[in-house]
């Protein structure tokens, strides 16, 4: 029996190992059918390349970083357990894995190619594996010292803010580093070019891509089958058609927003999908969703920051929303679980994004002032497909 049960928990975080690994390609045709056409090789050859040189940055040094585990044993070793610790690894190296691609969506159409792959490789060798040490492995004590103080631990329990906030608040200062897109505003500042999504049906499909293996992403962080639940499974629901309503209706029935509402639901309700009550879900993400569309609006037309598919209102608010709404919907007195506290869902989360800003802006101004992290205005022009990869995304059409 417990032959067949570690080979049942094996077989469990691997299917959410693949599923989260196929949410890597609503990454990349989310990216693709946003970007204009000239973009669109590049988008989908930086997601695959980002995710090959996260598996080798967590698997030399950002896994052992963050639980102290490494892969330097005998393969008989490495396979105790039907392999566990290894599937295990599996599963989180997709989460690191989704820092890059977050940040590869807000840095889009203007970035250099290889200075991005070298900030993959530092930011999940070390700056995301910092703080999953401290939030997921008790680093540094600080949970210890939140539940001593404020009856609970810090809790997200599928990375609103450990993976998701900390995506969108390390591109924040890797967007403005770039800067915007040549011909995005006049001098007064005004908008000059809107660059509508080059291709919805493309940009739809990587929405659902990303909502169906969301559910490996939240339901499999139980990482054993003991600990399924399905309320993890509703609350994933709820908040994936709160953010779809809520961004159809504020969008004003914009396909952009629509479809990147039920991402916003989902980065929001990751936290605390394992304590909400399903309606508190619901409403967790429905202020995603609204936040996600106002806030794109503002930075895009207000504040001038070219974020090209929105990482940072998507990943780095909603995510941080989710973190505090964990500490609000999970209480008891709202329906939720309880076991939870709502200053240390505050501080957590506010942790993780002065981490995220302060380790974006330092590896993303290294490598400016290094090697630099911008196309020049001509290759920005022609397009990085061809300035980068050499060929148009269809070159018989072109």
């Amino acid at each position: 029996m417990e032959t067949l049960h570690a080979g049942t928990d094996v077989l469990f975080v691997l299917l959410g190992a693949v599923m989260v690994l196929a949410m890597h390609a609503g990454f990349a045709f989310l990216e693709l059918g946003t970007v204009r056409h000239k973009n669109q090789v590049n988008a989908l050859v930086k997601i695959i390349s980002d995710f090959a040189i996260s598996t080798l940055a967590y698997f030399f040094i950002g896994y052992t970083l963050a639980y102290g585990t490494d892969f330097f044993h005998a393969a008989t070793d490495l396979s105790a357990r039907h392999g566990y610790g290894l599937v295990k690894f599996f599963f989180l190296l997709t989460f690191a894995a989704a820092i890059p691609a977050i940040i590869s969506g807000g840095i889009a159409e203007r970035a250099r190619f290889y200075p991005q792959l070298a900030a993959t490789f530092i930011l999940v060798s070390f700056v995301y594996p910092f703080f999953e040490g401290i939030a997921w492995n008790g680093h540094l004590g600080i949970q210890d010292w939140l539940t001593q103080h404020y009856g609970a631990a810090f809790h997200d329990f599928a990375g609103s803010v450990v993976v998701h906030a900390m995506g969108g608040w390390i591109a924040l200062p890797a967007v403005l580093l770039l800067g915007a897109r040549h011909g995005r505003y006049n001098k007064d500042g005004t908008l000059a070019a809107a660059h509508p999504p080059s291709n919805i049906p493309f940009l739809a499909a990587g929405a659902w891509v990303l909502s169906v293996g969301w559910f490996g992403f939240n339901v499999m962080s139980a990482q054993s089958i003991d600990n399924i639940s399905g309320l993890v499974a509703l609350n994933s629901l709820m908040a994936m058609v709160g953010g779809i309503l809520v961004a159809l209706v504020v969008g004003r029935n914009d396909p952009g927003f629509v479809h990147n509402g039920p991402l916003a639901g989902l980065v929001a309700v990751c936290a605390g999908s394992d304590l909400m009550h399903p309606i508190g879900a619901l409403i967790t993400g429905g202020v995603a969703g609204a936040l996600f569309v106002w806030m794109f609006t503002v930075t895009q037309n207000r504040w001038h920051i070219d974020d090209v598919l929105g990482v940072w209102p998507l990943h780095g608010l909603c995510g941080a929303w989710g973190g505090v709404a964990a500490g609000i919907f999970g209480l008891k007195a709202l329906g939720g679980v309880g076991g939870v506290s709502l200053t240390s869902q505050v501080v957590g989360t506010l942790l993780g994004v002065v981490i995220a800003l302060v380790g974006g802006a330092v590896v993303y101004g290294a490598l400016r002032a290094l090697v630099g992290l911008r196309l020049s205005q001509e290759e920005e022009f022609d397009g990085a497909d061809l300035s980068i990869h050499k060929i148009r995304a269809n070159p018989d059409v072109d």
